[in-house]
């Protein structure tokens, strides 16, 4: 090959190579997909409709508006608590929704939407007798039907009670283990709790009126779990859910899913508010 010719191959292979590389940045940052991880198995946040199997709930809605507002398609892919935010720090989701609260150990690790959801939580027991529980004290001993990883479970260890741990199970097999008496409690949500055992009717269970509680974790409400790296993923969802916020969409979907408008704060006596003692980046 002549000099020539040679340089003038060599000028082609340059300018191609630089093409790729510019058309990858483009479609790198023309990205027009956002994956989210998320469970699938927590009625009414994220779940498979029984009778469609399609993937739905509150907090899918509100991703899928947000996605809709970004003018970006959907690919969820589901996991377990641990496993979603994993999936989220390892860069193999750009976010998680799952009822994740925006707590203060949680954002040392990845960046937080605003907030979509306020709420407090509660306890499940067994209706007839309470399972035992009739103070704070009583769940030392007792068992804690829970994922492992949470902070539920954290505080139940905290207060003496035995961990019995799921790996994202459904809610009817909490609800089924704690009627048989293989479990006591279930701690969670008081909105995802009272919905749980709506859906079942004649569990045999209730929920603790008088033990309503927050913890220094629960921070200000729940939200989205973002990559800590792209801080303008997190502004361009935060400018969607404000708008959905402002038009009624967040509270259409609030009332669909809760039969109440969790993105208000709620005014419910509080019998506690718990310090957990060891830094934990669960839920």
């Amino acid at each position: 090959m002549s000099r020539k010719k040679w340089l003038i191959s060599l000028g082609l292979a340059v300018i191609c190579i630089l093409g790729f590389i510019i058309l990858g940045t483009k479609s790198l940052s023309h990205k027009n997909t956002l994956t989210v991880a998320t469970s699938g198995t927590l009625y009414p946040t994220s779940y498979h409709d029984s009778n469609t199997k399609k993937l739905t709930g509150y907090d899918i809605e509100v991703i899928r508006a947000v996605a809709k507002k970004l003018h970006k398609k959907i690919v969820f892919k589901e996991y377990n608590v641990d496993g979603m935010l994993t999936a989220v720090k390892s860069g193999k989701t750009e976010v998680a929704i799952n009822d994740f609260a925006i707590s203060p150990a949680r954002k040392k690790s990845y960046l937080m939407s605003t907030s979509i959801k306020h709420s407090f939580n509660s306890l499940v027991v067994r209706a007839s007798d309470n399972s035992g529980i009739h103070s704070w004290a009583d769940l030392k001993g007792k068992r804690s039907a829970g994922e492992s990883g949470t902070n539920y479970q954290r505080l139940a260890e905290q207060l003496g009670a035995k961990a019995v741990n799921y790996d994202n199970v459904t809610n009817d097999v909490y609800l089924r283990d704690v009627k048989n008496g293989k479990t006591d409690f279930i701690m969670n949500d008081y909105y995802l709790q009272k919905l749980a055992l709506k859906a079942v009717p004649n569990s045999g269970l209730k929920i603790i009126p008088n033990m309503y509680f927050t913890t220094n974790e629960d921070g200000t409400g729940e939200g989205i779990v973002i990559n800590k790296n792209n801080k303008q993923l997190q502004k361009q969802i935060n400018t969607a859910l404000a708008a959905l916020k402002k038009d009624g969409t967040l509270s259409k979907f609030a009332k669909k899913y809760y039969g109440a408008d969790v993105t208000q704060k709620p005014t419910v006596h509080i019998s506690k508010n718990f310090t957990l003692k060891n830094s934990y980046v669960g839920q």
